[in-house]
């Protein structure tokens, strides 16, 4: 067995582990956490722990790919690099001489959360001049809401939450999505912090809590001003932090607080007026409160103001001026690097219309001049991930739409490909990785030689715009290079930091203006925006308070997939026991389902079957399901995201997928787990 190699992970995690990758003859044979990185210890999910399983899954996609059968049905032939080359600037000279290269449309997310391998596709599209894409289907109105109150104010290291006495998981299931937070949450409580789980179900996170709050969708902000409520009513407040350290709590308090009593928010969380009374006078007594934001409660109608108005909620008992206290919805690391010369908007000589990614369906169907007429997909999977699965699909079918997609597996986007490229994995590849969950930054580099003729992000951009004739030096250069230049940005470091960061060594970053100032442009905590349409935090209702459904539906992540990552992998679809939906026992008997049974969730946007399980961990009135699955392992190929809508969040044009409403019914068809 060869020497370990450092790696880090590559997903949408805020996490972003260190690896150690054992090989031999080639290729990866165990791959664990690297015990010397300061924030993750070691320690791996279970969907990373054997990732060398998807590095050399049988299910790997090793030379591009031709449809030749009908769209969708997975049926294609071995091809070329050359062949796929020639025939995408063919297809794309035509489009654009008939229709405008504004008929070309990338979408792309955050398979890969490398900061070269991820964005210099932006570089590629902007040169060609084609439809931007606006890439807000995770959580922009959780940022919008955090500037709204702390401007450019980078949040707290995580760490800091040791030495709190009183810590709320709020909307963050963090032993599925942020697991090293569990450690830090464990050595403050053997310091004697107590743990508070606030969120819409008991999630497998609940064990880490004294407590778990389980409220209604899409209601977080009502349960906030409650307590901000009787934090004012019982004289909790902290007036000198208030008076020099913060605007508006005046307004705040004479205009909004008043009415929003722990009775009224009862009526629109679900949890009863004592319960929200005793959370608040725990919150306003602690010395050092702590709230871990999550961002799943951001995917409503009103996201952005929730999370607004959540973050008001330290700044009442001047937790943002405590150690241990405060909020963390992001760390922002990205925030180091000038990443301008990855993106390259420079190259976009003239203005382009933009397509939100969460309206792919409408997208695709009905936009015009020009219409879509190509869609290249790398390192995202719309029709698993992206809202209305039932108008993705309408769309992807379309005869006349060229579908190029940059794969590892044939996932169920690719399947409707005219044309896949195999794509490298994390460890075939060079990169850059910071974090939204520490301050850590490494690099990484190849592990093992490139499987079958699998090409990087840069590699394959690179090979394509010397098919399309680019001469620009930006596309004829070595990764080194551009990893070597963003390394070059961080100055700041000392001469030992750059050279550990060089060398593959997890390296902290020190933001300047961490922990120093408030980053607004008054240089307070900004509880009221004077200028802003909504000057003062307000509860606003969710899209789907008067929608006639029965039951809200949250697609929670699960603790064996990532999104739709990790779908290739036999024994985390195992682990999972099938696409389920959980539902409270009262429900079910109303209802007169069984455990076990096939059911059918449906809205206006579709019908999706799943398998019930009931349980008491799901309150009554809401359904759960955990991860994204693939069309192939389910029995009716519909999967949940054709329940869920293309409506926006509030600010940010971020995905609504919570703020979802269904009736559930027996369905006729048997259990089945593929």
């Amino acid at each position: 067995m060869d020497a370990m190699k450092r790696s880090v992970c590559p997903f949408d995690c805020p996490d972003t582990c260190g690896l150690l990758c054992a090989t031999q003859s080639g290729k990866v044979v165990r791959v664990t956490g690297d015990p010397e990185h300061p924030i993750t210890g070691g320690n791996l999910c279970p969907k990373m722990m054997h990732y060398e399983r998807s590095v050399h899954s049988p299910l790997r996609l090793t030379t591009p790919l031709l449809r030749t059968g009908e769209k969708g049905s997975g049926q294609f032939c071995p091809i070329a690099w050359n062949e796929a080359m020639q025939l995408i600037v063919s297809k794309w000279q035509t489009i654009c001489a008939e229709w405008g290269s504004e008929a070309i449309l990338p979408y792309s997310y955050a398979g890969t959360m490398g900061l070269v391998q991820r964005n210099c596709g932006h570089a590629f599209f902007h040169r060609l001049s084609a439809s931007r894409l606006e890439r807000t289907i995770c959580s922009p109105a959780k940022s919008a809401g955090w500037q709204a109150v702390m401007g450019k104010t980078p949040g707290p290291d995580p760490r800091t939450a040791k030495d709190s006495d009183l810590i709320i998981l709020w909307g963050i299931n963090a032993a599925a999505t942020n697991l090293h937070f569990l450690p830090i949450l464990k050595q403050a409580k053997k310091q004697g912090a107590r743990v508070i789980l606030i969120d819409t179900y008991e999630t497998p996170t609940a064990s880490w809590a004294e407590q778990t709050i389980s409220l209604k969708p899409g209601s977080d902000g009502a349960l906030a001003l409650a307590m901000m409520h009787v934090l004012v009513r019982k004289g909790l407040t902290k007036a000198q932090f208030l008076r020099s350290e913060t605007s508006g709590f005046a307004e705040l308090a004479d205009q909004v607080l008043p009415n929003c009593t722990p009775a009224w928010a009862q009526k629109i969380t679900g949890v009863a007026a004592a319960e929200i009374e005793a959370l608040a006078l725990a919150y306003g007594q602690a010395r050092a409160p702590f709230i871990r934001l999550g961002s799943g409660l951001s995917r409503y109608g009103n996201g952005a103001m929730t999370v607004r108005t959540i973050c008001v909620l330290p700044a009442l008992v001047g937790a943002y001026g405590v150690k241990g206290g405060g909020l963390l919805a992001s760390t922002n690391a990205s925030s180091a690097f000038d990443l301008s010369q990855i993106t390259r908007e420079d190259f976009l000589k003239n203005p382009v219309r933009s397509v939100n990614m969460n309206q792919l369906g409408s997208a695709l169907n009905s936009l015009d001049a020009p219409p879509i007429q190509s869609l290249f997909v790398y390192h995202s999977n719309p029709a698993a991930i992206a809202p209305d699965q039932n108008a993705v699909l309408k769309g992807l079918a379309r005869k006349d739409l060229f579908t190029v997609v940059h794969e590892r597996f044939l996932t169920d986007t690719a399947r409707w490909a005219d044309l896949v490229l195999p794509a490298c994995s994390s460890l075939e590849t060079a990169d850059l990785y910071c974090s939204y969950g520490h301050y850590f930054v490494q690099r990484s580099f190849p592990v093992i030689a490139p499987v079958g003729e699998s090409k990087s992000n840069w590699e394959m951009f690179s090979l394509l715009a010397g098919a399309m004739g680019f001469d620009d030096p930006y596309f004829k250069q070595d990764i080194e290079t551009v990893i070597g230049q963003l390394i070059s940005q961080l100055a700041f470091l000392n001469p030992q930091a750059q050279d550990d960061l060089r060398a593959g060594k997890a390296v902290e970053l020190k933001l300047p203006t961490q922990g120093t100032t408030i980053g607004t442009a008054s240089g307070k905590v900004e509880i009221i925006r004077p200028e802003d349409a909504e000057p003062l935090p307000r509860y606003l209702p969710p899209h789907e308070t008067a929608n006639g459904d029965e039951f809200w539906l949250v697609s929670a992540p699960s603790l064996y997939s990532l999104n739709s990552s990790f779908q290739e992998v036999e024994e985390l679809r195992r682990k999972q026991q099938g696409m389920s939906l959980l539902m409270h026992p009262d429900d079910a008997k109303k209802k007169q389902l069984t455990n076990g049974m096939q059911v059918k969730a449906q809205n206006q946007q579709g019908e999706v079957e799943f398998l019930l399980q009931i349980s008491e961990k799901v309150p009554p009135g809401t359904v759960v399901t955990e991860g994204v699955w693939w069309s192939a392992w389910v029995s009716n190929k519909s999967t949940v995201n054709a329940l869920t809508s293309q409506r926006l969040t509030d600010r940010g044009e971020g995905s609504t997928f919570y703020d979802t409403k269904v009736n559930v019914v027996a369905s006729k068809e048997q259990p089945q787990i593929l």
